[in-house]
């Protein structure tokens, strides 16, 4: 009977640690979104951070450069189905490809008529000047212009123009490590948004949230597009994963993780300067913190 008992517990604690033991497995202590991932034993102190990033910025503007525009990488990558998208930054439910080409079009030109204009992502329209040669010679072939007036008239892009997407929201864990007693940076998610002042609603529009980790495997995939332009050195240019490593960008902070999830224009929602003037002391508090950990 004790051995019968014996063996019915031994069973019942199988039963009960193998999916623990699974779990940990899975799990293995390590952010699975991070792009050099510390063990969560090793964190003595994480923050997460939201920073607003706008790529017209003389700062940013190397992530903006002429016809190699961050943005345009991205959602040219995600239309090929290359990467990902997610609806919010904690990067669980994904938006189907119909639904992000929806988020990309532009209200105001859906019932205008473009005349095949460059919407800006390297495929034009067409022609805009139709045939005139400029030398006055507009008849040129009857039969060519009969087969123009049977064919079909060019589809005209009605999505925003990539120079419109001017906006990133970067998500962040301010991490200290206590093995190494270092403070990295592990960026997230990056959220291209397109900015209020293109809408008559004066409300801005989220495009897309991108795993970062998946954003620098496309980013090193292609190091002869996919650069930070250096307008000081053209020999050094770097690749854009190269350039959020070096943080060499400027991003406001707009949110710090908070019990009530507000963003710092709703807790300082007196003025626009007071919400930039608690940005500058957030950026300086965590300064602070990062100062004092080495104390311990």
């Amino acid at each position: 009977m004790k051995k019968f008992v014996l063996l019915t517990v031994g069973l019942a604690l199988m039963v009960f640690i193998q999916p623990l033991k699974a779990q940990e497995s899975s799990n293995d202590g390590y952010n699975p979104n991070s792009v050099y991932p510390i063990h969560e034993d090793d964190i003595m102190f994480k923050k997460r951070v939201w920073r607003r990033m706008d790529l017209r910025e003389k700062q940013n503007e190397p992530f903006f450069a002429s016809n190699n525009e961050i943005t345009k990488h991205i959602v040219n990558a995600a239309k090929a189905g290359i990467i990902p998208i997610y609806q919010g930054d904690s990067m669980v439910n994904r938006l189907t490809k119909e639904e992000f080409l929806e988020k990309l079009e532009n209200p105001a030109l859906q019932d205008m008529n473009m005349g095949g204009a460059d919407d800006g992502w390297g495929d034009t329209g067409g022609d805009s000047w139709g045939n005139d040669d400029g030398w006055g010679d507009t008849a040129a072939d009857e039969s060519a212009g009969e087969e123009e007036e049977s064919a079909p008239a060019n589809e005209v892009s009605t999505q925003f123009l990539v120079r419109e997407m001017s906006t990133l929201e970067i998500v962040e864990d301010m991490i200290f490590d206590k093995k190494r007693s270092v403070t990295n940076w592990d960026i997230q998610a990056i959220k291209i948004i397109i900015p209020a002042e293109n809408f008559t609603s004066g409300v801005e529009r989220t495009v897309g949230v991108f795993k970062y980790k998946d954003l620098v495997d496309l980013f090193r995939s292609n190091p002869e597009q996919m650069i930070w332009f250096n307008p000081q050195n053209s020999a050094e240019h770097k690749n854009l994963a190269d350039a959020f490593a070096l943080r060499l960008f400027n991003g406001r902070i707009v949110k710090v993780a908070n019990p009530d999830d507000n963003m710092i224009i709703d807790i300082y929602d007196e003025s626009p300067r007071q919400g930039i003037m608690a940005s500058q002391w957030l950026e300086y508090e965590l300064m602070e913190k990062e100062h004092e950990l080495w104390s311990y």
